[in-house]
């Protein structure tokens, strides 16, 4: 049974006072708050273990390196990977990103050609971009309508043999459109051969994810946004292309053998996670999992989905409010601006007053904005504790912002 107000009681930081106010906290595509068995099992880790894994004999290592391999057990699990050494962890979403460009420089030469989307984040651009700069590959961008809706047509038009990699994220962060992965994935493999790589930061939260259904061959997610700690994240590669390419880290740990003339990688996942991991985070990121899956994930994207609903037709309620992305397939975000306000962060900095948490700004999708012809939208992002009482103080709060602005 969905019990809201026995999850809400697992998050200590929803009973704050913001101004005076209850805290209505709206920004979880940022980040997401930690559950108490979260911040236990943190907790448990620095008080009673505390040891680096993989190097010691002694107990503590031993146990530490039980807990974390333990966590990856269950990401492989959680996303359906086929082997738990295709699961590496980062630091987020980025690095995994970073890591993937800068090991696939190799791969890429002077005009390959790489096809990322008109949707995504600057972290799904910019690594991108480097390694065009570096290797003197082109970069092309999938367009999409008013609507926020990506143009496939386009993939049958440019994929080719020169196409190398496609990159695109399953949940856009800046309008909440969920693309259609599994047919991106499968117009690629049928015109060209090259990799796809998904970015997941956003999808995850919501929905359940199945990489081999996918097809992908890259998938990167950040815990910070699934109620783990931040600086925790999932690579996910498949092993026939993780033994192929170079890892993005050299040092300790991801070595083989290491003498001043030559050095030999170590096997998977550890060629790709070179240094003192984040053992802590990494656990948690476990407990996060079992969190979400005590609940159901089922349950989560049923709940989610309520709330986008009835927080779309509150918004649209209010005369002068725009909804970016409004007729599109959607989850977890709402953004909008109000007729006549030219800057987000005069309505964001209102609706702090009333204790109410939200993003204003680009959201770090600047071509996005620009395509809108906007400096930045208002975004409401939702997660498995937030309540449709607290959509009716947002309603609230925005018309209240909106009398004041005008």
């Amino acid at each position: 049974m969905f019990d809201l107000q026995n999850i809400r009681k697992q998050f200590p930081i929803l009973s704050r006072k913001i101004n005076g106010k209850d805290l209505v906290y709206l920004d979880n595509a940022a980040t997401s708050h930690k559950p108490l068995h979260v911040l236990d099992s943190w907790q448990k880790y620095y008080t009673e273990i505390n040891a680096n894994v993989h190097r010691g004999i002694h107990t503590l290592s031993q146990i530490a390196t039980e807990e974390m391999e333990h966590s990856r057990r269950k990401v492989q699990k959680f996303i359906n990977a086929k082997n738990d050494f295709e699961v590496i962890f980062t630091k987020g979403t980025t690095e995994g990103l970073n890591l993937i460009a800068y090991s696939l420089n190799n791969l890429v030469k002077a005009d390959d050609e790489i096809i990322i989307s008109h949707l995504e984040h600057h972290s799904n651009i910019v690594p991108w971009q480097m390694l065009c700069e570096r290797t003197g590959a082109k970069l092309k961008v999938i367009p999409m309508d008013e609507n926020g809706v990506l143009q496939l047509d386009f993939l049958d038009k440019n994929l080719s043999e020169k196409t190398k990699i496609v990159s695109v994220n399953q949940v856009s962060n800046a309008l909440g459109i969920i693309n259609p992965i599994e047919e991106i994935i499968s117009k690629t493999r049928a015109n060209s051969n090259a990799i796809t790589v998904v970015d997941g930061a956003q999808s995850v939260p919501h929905q359940k994810i199945d990489v081999q259904k996918m097809g992908c061959d890259f998938f990167v997610f950040s815990g910070h946004k699934m109620y783990a700690p931040m600086g925790t994240g999932i690579l996910y590669g498949k092993e026939e292309i993780l033994r192929k390419i170079n890892p993005f880290h050299g040092g300790g740990e991801m070595i083989a053998t290491c003498t001043f003339e030559k050095t030999t990688y170590a096997d998977l996942p550890f060629k790709f996670e070179a240094g003192t991991p984040n053992v802590g985070g990494n656990i948690s990121l476990g407990a996060a999992i079992d969190f979400m899956e005590n609940i159901g994930l089922e349950n989560i994207k049923t709940h989610e989905n309520v709330l986008l609903n009835y927080a779309q037709k509150k918004l649209l309620e209010i005369d002068g409010l725009k909804i970016y992305g409004e007729k599109a397939m959607r989850t977890g975000v709402v953004s909008f601006n109000l007729e006549g306000v030219g800057i987000s962060s005069d309505v964001g900095m209102i609706l702090d007053k009333m204790g109410i948490a939200v993003r204003t700004g680009h959201h770090c999708t600047q071509p996005i904005m620009s395509f809108f012809n906007i400096a930045g939208t208002v975004r409401a992002s939702f997660a498995v504790y937030n309540t449709l009482e607290e959509i009716d103080i947002l309603a609230d709060g925005v018309r209240k912002a909106q009398r004041m602005l005008s």
